[in-house]
């Protein structure tokens, strides 16, 4: 498939409002600075950069056409599942008290997973199953469970506290919304052309590099703060 400057700029931009936020969220954390105590930032912001990119998972889903080929896509997301599964024991070994045990990563690589079983899903079916699974997860939300094996899928254990979390449900109907808008918008993979714009190669380029640049930046962010001797 060729690759879409906007689809790897919106990447790009998400990647980077990342970077800000938890630079900023290590230096709370770590009780170096407290940039703001608002709620806008600290709840909103990230959830706001998750959805962007997860939004995009959706999108690329379309894109990519994994009915074609559908181990490489599953070799894809168990690509991402693992990647998750180091951050998990790397947290559990230096913050146990708020290991990330399904964060963004693990559930970016089940969707990517999943995400192909509903390429032959009419739009409405899409929609209506983004509907069932917002509102499974906005009801889920309002209990917690004596056990920590559902947490994956929404079923939040008592007591749980985490980094990072990122559960099946709600947050696959974003999945299944930027399958739609995938759809929508690149009927036949010809309808959305917007052109390119003065600097939007960077972010581009960022984007087709995203993972690369998640993986490390906490580790750089947090050896920038070893070397200026603030940690």
């Amino acid at each position: 498939m060729k690759r879409l400057w906007e689809i790897d700029f919106l990447r790009g931009l998400a990647i980077v409002l990342m970077v800000i936020f938890n630079y900023s969220f290590a230096l709370k954390y770590l009780n170096i600075h407290l940039l703001t105590t608002g709620e806008l930032y600290w709840w909103v912001f990230p959830r706001f950069i998750a959805s962007m990119f997860i939004f995009i998972v959706g999108v690329s889903i379309v894109l990519s056409s994994p009915k074609k080929n559908y181990i490489k896509y599953l070799n894809r997301g168990l690509k991402l599942f693992f990647l998750g599964i180091l951050i998990t024991i790397a947290t559990f070994l230096y913050v146990p008290q708020d290991t990330i045990w399904f964060g963004i990563l693990h559930f970016i690589g089940l969707s990517v997973i999943l995400g192909p079983l509903f390429l032959k899903a009419s739009e409405r079916v899409l929609l209506l199953s983004a509907l069932v699974s917002m509102l499974t997860g906005y009801y889920l939300n309002s209990f917690t469970f004596d056990f920590p094996w559902l947490l994956w899928l929404g079923f939040i254990p008592m007591g749980f506290s985490t980094l990072d979390y990122f559960p099946f449900f709600p947050w696959f109907s974003l999945v299944l919304v930027g399958m739609f808008f995938g759809r929508v918008m690149y009927k036949d993979k010809k309808q959305f052309k917007p052109k390119m714009f003065r600097g939007s190669s960077i972010l581009s380029f960022m984007g087709r590099h995203s993972l690369l640049i998640y993986v490390l930046h906490q580790p750089i962010l947090l050896g920038l703060l070893y070397v200026m001797g603030i940690l």
